[in-house]
């Protein structure tokens, strides 16, 4: 399971031109499900994203998180982050998990993000053509994986 995490002052998710999830100051969490993670990984890497410590406090370190700063969260479905571009031009998506449990797993995802937040979290649609709309502060983005039984 991947996580591309972006640092924002604002993001927001439109779906044929209507705002389906909008936040100010927080997180656009891209989230990409391999076909063997897990419910386990899932609510790891919602931990691990509420838990991230990337705000700066008040000497500018990285040292806040989500928690810290009471800041949000948006969650967009990216099945493209688990393309495998090693051979040749055209990504293979032989390694994203099916429709049906990526689907599955990030709603896991989300629940868990919305339980350690304690609050709502905006969301992305599944399966839909996306603008994802962002001020990426910093810029701050990370990588944040949480590999499969095989290191998938």
């Amino acid at each position: 399971m991947i996580a591309l995490v972006q640092r924002v002052s604002e993001s927001s998710v439109t779906v044929e031109g209507d705002t389906v999830g909008a936040i100010d100051s927080g997180l656009l969490i891209l989230l990409g499900v391999h076909q063997n993670d897990t419910e386990t990984q899932a609510d790891a890497l919602a931990h691990q994203c509420a838990h991230l410590r990337i705000f700066p406090d008040t000497e500018g370190r990285m040292n806040h998180s989500l928690l810290d700063t009471e800041g949000e969260a948006l969650v967009v479905p990216q099945f493209t982050l688990c393309g495998d571009t090693s051979q040749g031009h055209r990504p293979s998506f032989t390694d994203a998990a099916p429709p049906d449990r990526a689907r599955a797993l990030y709603k896991r995802f989300v629940r868990e993000l919305e339980a350690t937040l304690k609050r709502p979290v905006p969301t992305g649609v599944f399966g839909a053509m996306m603008d994802v709309h962002l001020v990426n502060d910093g810029p701050v983005t990370f990588w944040l994986d949480q590999p499969g039984p095989t290191g998938a």
